[in-house]
C-alpha cells in the first residue's frame, strides 16, 4: 500500500500544482483585463463626460431658445390661420358680389334689349307702315296722275313717255 498512497499522493501534488497554474494564469488574464477597463473607464471619463456636461451645458442655453421660437412658432400659425380664414372670408363676399353683379347686369341687358325690341316693333307699327301705305297712296295718285296726263300729251301730240317710280326711292 505504500506504493500507491505515494503514486497517489504525486499525482494529487500534480493535480494541485496545476491547479494552482490555472488560478495564477486566471488571475494574470484578470488583472489585465481589469487593467483594460480601468482604461477605458478612465477614458471614458476624460473624453465622454466632459462632451456630456458640454452637451448638457449646450442644451440648457439653447432650451429657453428653442422654447420662444416653439412659441413664435405657435403664435404665427394661429396668426397665419386667422388671417386665411379673414381672406377667405373676404373673398367668398367679393365672389359673391360679383356673381350678384353679372346678375344684375344679365338682367338689365335682358330688359334692354326687350325694350329695345319692344320699341323697334312699335316704331314698324306706328311709323313705318303708315308711311309705307302712305308712300303706296302716293304712289298711285302719281302713277294715276301721270297715266291721265300721259294720255292728255299723247293726245295733243307730246309723246313723252311717262317716267316709272324706282323702287329705290320709295321710303322704307
Amino acid at each position: 500500500m505504500g506504493n500507491s498512497t505515494t503514486v497517489f499522493i504525486a499525482l494529487t501534488g500534480v493535480a494541485v500544482a496545476l491547479q494552482a497554474c490555472v488560478l495564477l494564469a486566471m488571475y494574470l488574464a484578470m488583472r489585465k483585463s481589469s487593467e483594460r477597463f480601468e482604461a477605458l473607464a478612465t477614458e471614458v471619463k476624460v473624453k465622454a463626460i466632459p462632451t456630456m456636461e458640454l452637451v448638457q451645458s449646450v442644451l440648457t442655453e439653447v432650451q429657453p431658445k428653442l422654447q420662444v421660437i416653439a412659441d413664435n412658432l405657435e403664435e404665427t400659425t394661429t396668426l397665419l390661420r386667422s388671417q386665411v380664414q379673414r381672406v377667405d372670408a373676404t373673398v367668398t363676399d367679393v365672389v359673391d358680389r360679383a356673381r350678384l353683379q353679372v346678375i344684375r347686369a344679365d338682367e338689365l341687358l335682358s330688359r334692354t334689349l326687350d325694350r329695345v325690341e319692344q320699341t323697334s316693333d312699335l316704331v314698324h307699327n306706328t311709323v313705318i307702315s303708315p308711311v309705307r301705305q302712305m308712300s303706296g297712296l302716293v304712289q298711285g295718285i302719281t302713277t294715276g296722275i301721270e297715266f291721265l296726263l300721259g294720255n292728255r300729251r299723247r293726245r295733243n301730240g307730246g309723246g313723252e313717255s311717262r317716267r316709272p317710280v324706282p323702287q329705290d326711292e320709295m321710303f322704307i
